[in-house]
Parts: structure tokens; sequence; C-alpha cells
């Protein structure tokens, strides 16, 4: 699994959108049932990350978002690949307690 920690990646999907009018409520819905129904899961309010197998795919993924992409707000993406991720820092509370991140979903373990 070691070289799969380096060519497979996380998209990360960071996102302001308004909620000022019904419409912009309306966009902000979509764009968010988008990213849940693409794979997407949520790490924190307004933050998503999706696992990629391959650079392909996380370009097949961008050009998805950029398609969704409301007309107001801010968006932004970026990827991580695995090695970095799993180097990822979580702390919970007080006393702060540390947990891992998400792990790769199973089925792509089979790639």
């Amino acid at each position: 699994m070691e070289n799969l920690n380096y060519k497979m990646g996380w998209l990360v999907v960071m996102f302001d959108l308004p909620v000022t009018t019904k419409e912009a409520r309306h966009a902000y819905t979509k764009f968010h049932d988008f990213l849940l129904e693409d794979g997407y899961i949520m790490i924190q309010f307004s933050v998503y990350a999706r696992a990629c197998v391959t650079y392909a795919r996380q370009e097949t993924h961008l050009r998805r978002l950029k398609q969704y992409t409301p007309p107001d707000g801010s968006i932004r993406a970026f990827i991580l690949t695995n090695a970095q991720w799993e180097k990822m820092m979580i702390f919970y509370g007080s006393p702060s307690k540390q947990i891992n991140p998400e792990e790769l979903p199973e089925q792509l373990l089979f790639w």
C-alpha cells in the first residue's frame, strides 16, 4: 500500500456560499447535494473531501466541480496525496483528544 499512498489522492473542496436570498439558498443546496451525490464526505462545515484513485479521476471531479459551481461565492479545491492525508492531526474538545483521519474507502483498496 506504500505506493498507493503517493499515487492516490484526496480532492478537498472548501467553499463559502451566500445564503441571504431564496435563490442563493437554492444554489447552496444544489451545490451541497451535488457534493454528496458525487461521493464527497463532509470533513467540517463547508469542507468536503473525496478519495480519487488516479490523477485522471481527480481531473474528472474537478471538471464536475466547475460545472456545479454557483454564480456567487468562493470555492477552493486542492489535492492531497494519501500520505499527506494520513499525517493530518485532528483534535477534539477539552481536554484535547486526538483521532486519526478518515481511511480510504474499502472499494479503493482493490485498485
